[in-house]
This record gives C-alpha cells, sequence and structure tokens, in this order.
C-alpha cells in the first residue's frame, strides 16, 4: 500500500498531483499548523506579462491549524481570481472544457479555506483521471509529533510504502519509517514541457494552466510519459 501525506494546497501545482497519482491512498495532512504567504492559500498562473499570484485572503492565527482556517465574509476576491483565469487562459485550447466548472467552484461559499481547496483538488482529479483514496489525517485520530505522526498514519492505513518531497530528507526520521517496515521514497520531479500560451514555457504554476493547454493529455504529461522538451529548472 502506497501512501501520501501533503497539505492541501490552493489550486496545486502538476508536482502534487504526480504524489497522488503515484498513491493508494492520499492524506490530506490538516492537523498540522497553518503557514502564511505559503501555498495553502496561493498559486499562480500565466499572463501575457508572465506569472501572476491568485491569492485568497484568509484570516489566520499563529496557532491555528489548516483545518481552522475560515474563509473571508465577501467572496469579492473569488470575482477576481475567475476574471484573472478568463482573461488569460479564454485561448487555450481546452479553456471551455473546464472553465465553467473551476469558476463554479472557485465562486462557492466555503467556511474554511479547507473546504474550498479539497473541493478544487477533488474536481481536479476527476479531470486529470486521478482515482487515489482520499482521508484527511484529523479523521485518522493520530497524535505524536514531526516524522512519528506521519508513521503512525502510515501504519494506520496499512503502508508498505510512503512518498515525500525531496526537502524532507532534511528533516524525516528514516529510522522511524524502517522500525515499521516502511519504504521511504522522495520525489525528485522532472517537470514536464508543455504547450503553453504566451512564449517562453514557465513551470511550477498552478495545475490548471496544463489542464486548460492539454486537456485529456494533462496526466501524461505530470506523470513523465509525455513531454514537449527539454528544460533546465531549478
Amino acid at each position: 500500500m502506497k501512501v501520501v501525506i501533503l497539505q492541501p494546497g490552493y489550486l496545486p501545482w502538476c508536482g502534487f498531483f504526480e504524489q497522488m497519482n503515484w498513491a493508494d491512498i492520499f492524506v490530506f495532512y490538516d492537523d498540522v499548523q497553518y503557514t502564511k504567504n505559503d501555498w495553502r492559500n496561493r498559486n499562480r498562473v500565466k499572463g501575457p506579462n508572465g506569472p501572476v499570484w491568485l491569492t485568497v485572503p484568509v484570516t489566520a492565527h499563529h496557532s491555528d491549524m489548516i483545518l481552522d482556517v475560515k474563509m473571508p465574509d465577501k467572496n469579492t476576491w473569488a470575482v477576481k481570481h475567475i476574471k484573472t483565469i478568463q482573461n488569460f487562459y479564454s485561448k487555450a485550447p481546452f479553456f471551455n472544457d473546464y472553465f465553467p466548472d473551476i469558476a463554479g467552484l472557485i465562486a462557492g461559499v466555503y467556511p474554511r479555506l479547507l473546504d474550498l481547496n479539497v473541493a478544487l483538488i477533488e474536481y481536479l482529479n476527476h479531470c486529470l483521471g486521478i482515482k487515489t483514496q482520499l482521508f484527511f489525517s484529523s479523521q485518522l485520530a493520530v497524535s505524536g509529533e514531526r516524522t512519528q505522526k506521519l508513521v503512525d498514519i502510515c501504519v494506520k492505513l496499512g503502508a508498505s510504502e510512503y512518498l515525500s518531497g525531496s526537502a524532507a530528507q532534511d528533516y524525516l526520521n528514516l529510522d522511524l519509517f524502517a522500525q515499521k517496515q516502511i519504504t521511504v521514497h522522495f520525489q525528485e520531479y522532472h517537470h514536464p514541457v508543455y504547450p503553453q500560451l504566451y512564449g517562453t514555457f514557465i513551470p511550477y504554476l498552478s495545475v490548471i494552466d496544463l489542464l486548460f493547454n492539454c486537456g485529456q493529455e494533462s496526466l501524461e504529461y505530470i506523470s513523465g510519459r509525455k513531454n514537449n522538451g527539454k528544460m533546465d529548472v531549478n
């Protein structure tokens, strides 16, 4: 059983979905501390002058967990996001296939940032053809800190393999996984080059950039089975 545990983000990038597609079970890591100015409430899309941030204006306290972060009372921010996406991607080949649903989800009313992010991720999974089983760490009743908590989640779900981002090599205690016979893999994602609007290719955008440009072939690019060229990215 292959397990991935990640914090849910807003309109995540391709590498997020590469991990989700690899996993048999994906866990939304929602009962950890929320970090401001991070990917939880923002991501980038590409316009004619380069990348532009889309940021959801949440109010969060220092001690808030991800599942505690509330949405604004007014969703005027959503109008801006929808208009920006429409202006940037209306000429993309597959824009009309996905935009109405994405716009509808962004415009929805959600009590928490988590609810918005998960609704969008579930829809994007559907578009990409990813059928990984989803869980929330807050519903698994697992305590502990740092690596031990990750190990305990994996054990509870019967994991034999765990995939983490490459940056985690600096802080994961691999011995704790080894004690439970769980093999740890680190993602080394080689970002694909795909057809994209507005000139020079830019990586690390929201996956909607790929989806609007490549449609049903998007998962082929995410998984590395299809690539439009070579690129050195940092």
